[in-house]
This record gives structure tokens, sequence and C-alpha cells, in this order.
């Protein structure tokens, strides 16, 4: 198979679809791997690496676009990109559909098939393509939030670990799944007040089990979110509904309610944000106020520490990558129902039913649209 490796277009994302060590990989079992000049500068994997490793270094995306079967990116393909995907064209990549009504429907028009990294299951009942960036998304928001909780950064100027004699900063994060466990880590390393919200007993029982005192777990209901939300200093946003547009949980006028100064991470602003008040934002202007609270909604996170986060998320991809090319990708998806959770667009219908509840869509089987 011809698989093609695009530069990322997003702004200020520098991760790479695949490193040169999985080009070496998918090369050695035969495949044909082209990609653009310079698409791994971003985590220091010059063109010569990828050439050593087998590759093709290629000019342009267009060519990439052009002569790829399956093409491995990061992030959603933009405008220019999904003007070059038509029928026949395998994309592998993050989507996150359900909040972004423009690509869906242009997705759909293409005719080419999308199989989205954070949809894949596992057998366990997890997310694998999607955990590695939330892992970094997670441990990555406290980092950020204490930055702008700094007075110079227009926070209300609160260290989040205290110094003796002085209080802490309350750190809330809504949601107990990956993000949060990895945002609670880094929060408690950090001496903070740390306060977790979850809907699951199970995943609160763990937690506790996991950090003992130093965490505060609280059942997740309207009160507790209005109670908690409006006395933090920080508060992460780290729920996901998988495939689906995240959950509402904070409302305008509580936010209102925060404190100036505070501080709000919308780590699920990729599926739409769990704060009313949330707008994506980028890595060149990350941060707006509303109401004297600064939110940072981010929809590529990770891509600020692009070499951890490239070769993080190329090792769950790697074995996906190898399905697709070894077995021809519509056999792959028809014999792993896993990666089949992937596939969201295929020839024009919506095969994932999040996203084709979200815009209005039927939603079709996935094994009838390959099948058709």
């Amino acid at each position: 198979m011809l698989i093609g490796v695009p530069r990322e277009i997003k702004i200020h994302e520098h991760r790479v679809g695949l490193v040169p060590a999985n080009v070496r990989e998918l090369t050695a079992h035969g495949h044909q791997v082209i990609v653009e000049a310079g698409a791994g500068s971003g985590i220091g994997a010059v063109d010569e690496q990828y050439a050593a490793a087998g590759a093709a270094i290629v000019s342009s995306a267009h060519e990439v676009f052009d002569n790829a079967e399956l093409i491995v990116k990061v992030k959603e393909p933009l405008p220019a990109e999904r003007a070059r995907l038509k029928p026949g064209k395998v994309l592998f990549t993050y989507f996150h559909l359900a909040p972004d009504h423009e690509q869906t429907r242009d997705l759909v028009a293409s005719g080419a098939t999308c199989i989205a990294y954070e949809t894949v299951t596992s057998s366990a009942g997890t997310l694998p393509l999607l955990a590695p960036m939330s892992e970094v998304a997670g441990r990555m928001s406290i980092q950020v939030g204490a930055h702008y909780l700094e007075k110079g950064n227009g926070g209300f100027g609160v260290l989040l670990g205290g110094v003796p004699g002085v209080d802490p900063a309350k750190v809330v994060v809504l949601g107990g799944g990956v993000v949060g466990t990895h945002a609670i880590h880094i929060a408690i390393g950090m001496d903070a007040e740390v306060w977790v919200l979850d809907r699951n007993p199970e995943v609160l029982r763990r937690l506790w089990e996991h950090y003992g005192r130093p965490l505060n777990t609280v059942f997740s209901t309207r009160d507790a979110i209005e109670r908690h939300v409006a006395t933090a200093d920080l508060v992460i946003g780290g729920v996901l509904v998988a495939g689906a547009a995240a959950p509402k949980l904070v409302s305008a006028g509580l936010v209102r309610q925060m404190r100036t100064g505070s501080v709000v991470v919308d780590v699920a602003i990729d599926q739409g944000g769990c704060f009313e008040t949330s707008r994506p934002t980028t890595h060149q202007e990350p941060t707006y106020t509303i109401d004297g609270v600064i939110h940072y909604c981010v929809t590529n996170m990770p891509g600020a520490v692009p070499r951890t986060s490239a070769f993080a998320l190329n090792n769950s991809t790697l074995p996906f990558v190898l399905a697709l090319a070894d077995k021809g990708w519509k056999r792959a998806l028809r014999e792993d129902p896993h990666l089949r959770n992937g596939l969201n667009i295929h020839r024009g219908k919506v095969t994932c039913a999040p996203v084709a509840q979200a815009h209005g869509y039927a939603q079709v089987d996935a094994l009838t649209a390959l099948d058709a």
C-alpha cells in the first residue's frame, strides 16, 4: 500500500502522523511511504531521517493527497485539505466531528473513508488512540493553569501549592477519566488542594484508593458542581462522551460567580467543551476572558509538546496503521470491530451514531456501508 504523511497545517501544530521509526516498520512490511518535506521538523525529525527509514520525500501536500491510498495525519483536515479528498482515499487521524458541522459536511461530500483515532476502541472498552493525547493534555492542563493564575498573566496571583502559612490553590477537576487522572497526578504533585467530580462511583473509588487523602472525591451533581466551581481557583474540564459532543456542565451563570482572576482549562474543547462559555482557541491566541475568568480552550493542546506527544501517539497508532496496510483497509475494518468503531464516514455515509445524531444525518451501520 502507498501511505502518505502530509505536514500538519493547523496553527502551531508540530506533531506528525508517522515518526521515522514507524515509517521503517511499514517499509519493512513491503509498503511504500511518501512524506511531505518538513513534515517531521517540529519533532526534530529531518527529511534525511525519513529517507533513511525508506520514505520518499515529496515537495507538497498535493502530492501526498493525490497519490497515497492511506493518509495518516494527527489533526482534523482543514478546508484546504478536505478539498483534496475524494472517493477511494482513506484518512486516518483525529476528527472530533460531533461539534463540527462544516467538517462533517465536507467529509461526507468528499466520498472519502474517514477513520477517527478518537473512536477506535479496545477489548477493555477503552479508547487506545485517544488515551495518549489525553494523558498529555491532562498533565499540561495543570501546567497551563498555574501559568495563567500568575498575576502578570491576568490571574488572581495564586501559587498552586501555596507556602507554609498560606493556603494552596483549589483545583477542581471535572471528570475522573484519563484527562482527569493525569491532571490530578500533577496537581497533587504541586501540593494543590485537589477535588475531582465524577458521576461514576467506581471511578471515584479507584482514584481514592490510588491517591488517598490528598485527593477529595465528590459524586458529580448540579449542586456539587455549583458549590465547587464557584470557589475554585482553577477548573479543569476533562469530561468525555466517546464520539459525541461534551456535556455543558458549567453554565455561563456559574462562570459569573467565579472569582475574578480564576482560570478554566477546557480540555474537552475538541468535542465542543464542557463550559457554556468555551470557544475554541489556538496556541497563537490561547486565552480570552469572560466575566473576569480566564478561559484556555486550545483545541490541540498536545501540539505544544510535539516531540513527547507525537511519539506517544505513534506508539499507539502503529498496530492499526500496519493492519490497514497489511490486510487492506476494507478487510482490516471488517475483521476488527474495534478498528471499525473508528470508522466515522465512508463514501458519503455517516457510520458513527453520535456524529449522525449531532448533525441530522441518517446513521448507517459500518459493515453495511463497507459492503455497499
